[in-house]
């Protein structure tokens, strides 16, 4: 098989409809619209949950709960992780991002207890938790708060 000879597969390309052409084609006079109405109108458009002119769901329904606009959000890295560095090392927010472990820094680091670290590593994060902080000082590295 050459580039050439590359085809489609039957049914993935279709022609698109050709509206108001006649009666014979089945879509012609009010090109599949129907009569009257708001959707038979052209520039018609009608936002998401409307309902006609009732009261939407959405603004029936009562609002609750709270969301604090000062939380802060951590980027989480779990001590096991931390297993892939060589000893000796000192860990940094910009290093976990250089490596692919963090994607964003968002607010900062926080890193966590899950799992056991082998290695004796120096890590700089916005914060801790006691069991991680434990874990890090248990094999041998230091836990700094940036």
């Amino acid at each position: 098989m050459r580039l050439h000879e590359v085809k489609p597969s039957p049914g993935s390309r279709t022609a698109p409809k050709r509206v108001g052409r006649g009666i014979g084609s089945g879509l012609g006079k009010t090109s599949g619209r129907g009569h009257k109405g708001q959707k038979a109108r052209s520039g018609a458009s009608i936002r998401r949950g409307f309902e006609g002119g009732q009261m939407p769901l959405f603004q029936r329904l009562p609002k609750r709960g709270f969301t604090n606009k000062f939380r802060r959000e951590w980027a989480e890295v779990n001590v096991e992780t931390l297993n892939r560095f060589a000893a000796g090392t000192v860990v940094t927010p910009e290093l976990l991002q250089d490596t692919g472990i963090v994607k964003a820094l968002k607010n900062g680091i926080k890193i966590l207890g899950k799992g056991e670290l082998e290695k004796e590593l120096t890590v700089k994060a916005h914060s801790f938790s006691a069991q991680a902080r434990e874990k890090i000082e248990n094999a041998g590295g230091r836990a700094e708060v940036i």
